[in-house]
């Protein structure tokens, strides 16, 4: 890559990918798949485009769109839309290439891509966000289609700015195609969609605990990070089934609970209120059950922790928080956020698990722990092509189904292709890798992507 500018956030995807393909059998067997890789590497199609739009004093402003057509070898690009001033192409390259070997996992025909703009929601009003996402989709409804590109929401895109964009859409195309997902209810959208994620990421780490002797949620304490809709809906899907969630966060500091009793299902949906109405967790009554540290990440705050969901954004746990959560005795690391972990947490996790058998701390990638919410877009999807809709519990049945499965398929790589001391708890990391890199690399070459 070093004709390219630096894209510091890719180029960790891909080493990351490309290292546990190295560090298994599989080039061993199929020496052909780094040719594979080189080509999957890079993306089908990259889009970008200038969007400009009126502020409510009647300014003109200029914003950059992009949409990262990476891969289609399994189905139509499928990833979300995310609106946020970070955004570049490093970060959606990034994004995208995970969303490829993600959609994989979900065994549904998806394939992938992601895409946003450097345009901050927070601060506008619905008039100014209605502008921006009415301008936007006049350029990117060019580049997409029900068949072909079917973006969704993702950080800084909720349910109101997929509505003003498919009514763009729509008007623009002539068409009411389902383009978009997590659309509203009456207009094409799934039931479970908004928990489907955070509800994904539980199931799956339900089945880690199960296959590691480690019981059920029951009794578990759970650190969290984020505060927005995986963070939520994974907390309430922990108090159901019987956890105690001690922390929560967004982008100013950590909210700590300082009591046995942790957050209570009211106390969340309060939370998720206050989220609604763009303000900060400082504005959640403490009533002297919690503690804000200001500028801070959750993981070295909430003492004795046995399971740890970073659920915010990408490279939320570094290498020496992932030491102190080992630390404090956590055994069980899933990623509700995409690329949650760094390469050097990852690394200590991965020591851990190498060194102490069935005791270890066990980690599973944003890939396949988090892979619910895409997989319920695809659902969505299904339900749009039928002009039907689902009841909740066919849905939440499906969306179990699926993270059992792409459970079983990381479990099931990682002891075909990466090599273990008995006793050793299988490689999530690794498995779920080879898993979906095979499957997508199998169909490209059945499509003549590649040849060796």
């Amino acid at each position: 890559m070093s004709n390219y500018p630096s894209e510091p956030e890719f180029e960790q995807a891909y080493k990351e990918l490309a290292s546990t393909l190295e560090d298994s059998t599989l080039f061993d067997k199929f020496p052909q798949y780094r040719t594979a890789l080189e080509v999957a590497s890079v993306p089908e199609r990259v889009i970008q485009f200038r969007v400009v739009w009126e502020d409510d004093a009647g300014k003109l402003r200029v914003n950059r769109g992009y949409r990262v057509q990476f891969n289609s070898a399994l189905g139509p690009y499928k990833g979300g839309l995310r609106f946020h001033p970070s955004v570049n192409l490093s970060i959606l390259k990034f994004l995208g290439f995970e969303q490829i070997f993600k959609n994989a996992l979900t065994g549904l025909n998806m394939g992938g891509g992601k895409g946003g703009a450097d345009f901050d929601p927070k601060g506008k009003s619905d008039n100014e966000i209605r502008r921006f996402c009415q301008a936007f989709m006049r350029e990117l409804s060019k580049h997409i289609g029900a068949d072909t590109d079917v973006p969704a929401g993702d950080i800084g895109v909720s349910g109101r700015e997929i509505g003003y964009m498919f009514g763009a859409y729509r008007q623009a195309r002539n068409r009411w195609d389902g383009v978009l997902t997590g659309k509203g209810l009456t207009w094409g959208g799934s039931l479970i969609r908004p928990e489907a994620t955070g509800y994904g990421l539980v199931y799956y780490v339900a089945h880690m605990l199960e296959h590691a002797g480690r019981g059920t949620f029951a009794g578990k304490r759970v650190a969290l990070s984020g505060s927005g809709n995986v963070a939520q809906y994974a907390a309430l899907k922990c108090i159901e089934l019987g956890a105690t969630v001690v922390s929560l966060s967004d982008s100013q500091g950590a909210l700590i609970a300082t009591t046995d009793a942790g957050f209570s299902a009211r106390q969340i949906e309060t939370i998720a209120q206050l989220k609604v109405e763009r303000k900060a967790l400082t504005a959640f009554d403490q009533n002297g059950s919690f503690k804000y540290v200001a500028g801070a990440r959750p993981w070295t705050h909430v003492g004795k922790v046995d399971i740890a969901l970073p659920s915010a954004t990408q490279n939320e746990v570094s290498g020496d928080e992932a030491k102190a959560l080992v630390e404090a005795g956590c055994f069980a690391v899933a990623e509700g956020s995409n690329m949650g972990c760094t390469q050097d947490a990852i690394d200590v996790f991965e020591a851990e698990r190498r060194a102490k058998g069935q005791q270890a701390v066990w980690y599973a990638p944003g890939k396949a722990a988090n892979c619910g919410g895409v997989a319920v877009s695809g659902l969505e999807m299904a339900q749009n092509s039928q002009r039907y809709s689902w009841t909740q519990e066919e849905v939440d049945r499906k969306l179990q189904e699926i993270m059992k499965s792409a459970f079983d398929d990381g479990l099931a790589t990682a002891k075909e292709y990466v090599k273990a001391a008995d006793g050793e708890l299988p490689s999530l990391v690794a498995g779920s890798n080879i898993a979906g890199f095979i499957k997508v690399v199998r169909a490209m070459h059945d499509q003549g992507d590649w040849f060796a």
